[in-house]
């Protein structure tokens, strides 16, 4: 069994980064700048959003954190984003999800450029990733794509189980894999909480992606003698013997399942650090179009 290191995967891609921003800096050209935008005090929320100011500041990034309080109206975060929009030294940002509940999240994400929508979500981008043109692909999804690159899984030809249909990581994941391309040319079955017989498909899976946000949802039982697994999931679940009384855990029962698996992603240390990397990555290509 191999372990996906998105720990490792990432710091090499951030030491990547750093280089190509060394080298535009020695050009006297435009180093990247990426903004954040968070409403609220979601703990969650602050904690990932000052891990991404800190990975900017790691490779040589600009970088702006604009923090809004929870009772920030739709018109006022709108307004925040048109001036974000027009900024010519802002190359991308993001609007740090989930929003307070008085806030239209989808027209928060259409209010911004397609072109510093570094995080994919605008429709704009979607569509052109389902096309298979030049875009932003969301930092998650891409961040899978790039781990089975680098410790080169497999993936043309293969049958490829995706559990979960979310916009941001399961839809996606489903068109990727199957485009052609190089991390790509599988066979691709998309389930959800509609799937019936879940278990008869993932048994025939070469490779699975779950993303459904139930605590050890997938059971040795249920997969097949080398399969790959990526965990996407990451739960808290209480556990009075740790000091802060709570563990992480994926979608997958990551110790029997792993018995089985050729390759398998930890939580944590998974698809989690990949994620921020290949926000920088998006970054890096949206400031690179500038520079061109």
């Amino acid at each position: 069994m191999i372990l996906l290191d998105g720990k490792k995967t990432s710091a090499d891609i951030k030491e990547e980064i750093a280089l190509e921003v060394s080298e535009l800096k020695s050009n006297e050209k435009k180093t990247p700048h990426l903004a954040a935008i968070i409403v609220g005090n979601d703990g969650a929320s602050l904690t990932y959003v000052n891990a991404k100011v800190k990975a900017c500041e790691r490779v040589g990034f600009e970088s702006t954190l604009i923090r809004l309080s929870e009772d920030t109206t739709e018109e006022e975060l709108l307004n925040e984003i048109a001036i974000l929009n027009v900024d010519k030294e802002i190359d991308g940002f993001i609007v740090q999800l989930p929003l307070p509940d008085h806030i239209d999240e989808q027209k928060i994400l259409m209010a911004i450029d397609p072109d510093k929508d570094v995080d994919g979500f605008h429709p704009t981008n979607v569509g052109k990733m389902a096309l298979n043109l030049p875009t932003f692909i969301s930092a998650t999804p891409f961040g899978i794509l790039e781990l089975l690159d680098r410790y080169n899984v497999e993936t043309s030809g293969k049958n490829v189980v995706v559990i979960g249909r979310s916009h941001i990581v399961g839809s996606p994941m489903s068109i990727l894999l199957a485009q052609k391309r190089k991390v790509g040319n599988a066979t691709v079955t998309l389930t959800h909480s509609r799937t019936k017989n879940l278990k008869e498909i993932t048994l025939k899976a070469d490779i699975i992606i779950a993303a459904l946000g139930i605590p050890e949802f997938l059971k040795a039982d249920m997969v097949k003698e080398d399969v790959t697994i990526i965990d996407v999931g990451i739960t808290r679940v209480a556990d009075a013997s740790k000091k802060r009384g709570f563990r992480l855990v994926g979608d997958v029962a990551f110790k029997e399942v792993s018995e089985k698996a050729s390759f398998i992603t930890p939580v944590p240390g998974g698809v989690g650090p990949m994620t921020i990397a290949m926000l920088l990555k998006n970054t890096l290509l949206a400031c690179n179009r500038r520079n061109s």
